[in-house]
């Protein structure tokens, strides 16, 4: 008699997934690992940020899981990653707000942040051509993965950008550029 039970599969490691490099324009110019992509200097690469709002216009916020590789417990947007080499970067973020954040939402690309950030306490480089998408929540409560998120909460925009400026350190270094550009236009449910 065979045994057809299913043995769980271990968590896949973020790292060694492959990203998509880009040149100065955005163009898709090769790949290699989420790590390699993100040791100094840093490599130009694909990514996308995902800012959810409520319908009163707060902001879902994520503080980083400590064992984040990259600016590990400060506060950020909703969620972020990486798209594979070739996937949509709008179907590549529903899934990581998923995994991320346990939520389902439509969301529309609003435009792109570019910015190269280094992590003075862990060596790590960000170096991304960022794709900000937004997408309205409808009462859904988030359910986070603990190895992703360490607490979440909401803040309206300017109460955010406030506290930025007076605790600058307790955001993501890219989190007031996908900000700007989130905000740059009304938002559409």
């Amino acid at each position: 008699m065979t045994d057809t039970t299913q043995l769980p599969t271990a968590p896949t490691d973020r790292e060694s997934l492959p990203v998509e490099l880009v040149d100065t324009a955005g163009n898709t110019v090769g790949s290699c690992a989420v790590s390699e992509a993100h040791r100094a200097p840093g490599a130009p690469h694909r990514a996308f940020s995902v800012l959810v709002f409520d319908n009163s216009g707060r902001l879902l916020l994520q503080q980083r899981a400590l064992g984040k590789t990259r600016f590990p417990a400060r506060w950020s947007n909703t969620c972020c990653g990486h798209p594979a080499p070739g996937q949509a970067v709008a179907e590549a973020a529903g899934i990581r707000l998923g995994e991320e954040m346990g939520l389902r939402v439509r969301l529309t690309e609003v435009g792109v942040y570019r910015y190269r950030a280094e992590d003075p306490r862990t060596g790590y480089v960000e170096h991304e051509w960022d794709h900000v998408l937004t997408g309205m929540l409808d009462g859904a409560a988030p359910h986070p993965d603990p190895a992703e998120v360490a607490a979440y909460r909401w803040m309206t925009p300017d109460d955010l950008r406030r506290q930025m400026q007076e605790q600058p350190h307790e955001f993501s270094p890219w989190f007031a550029g996908v900000l700007e550009v989130a905000t740059a236009r009304p938002l559409t449910p």
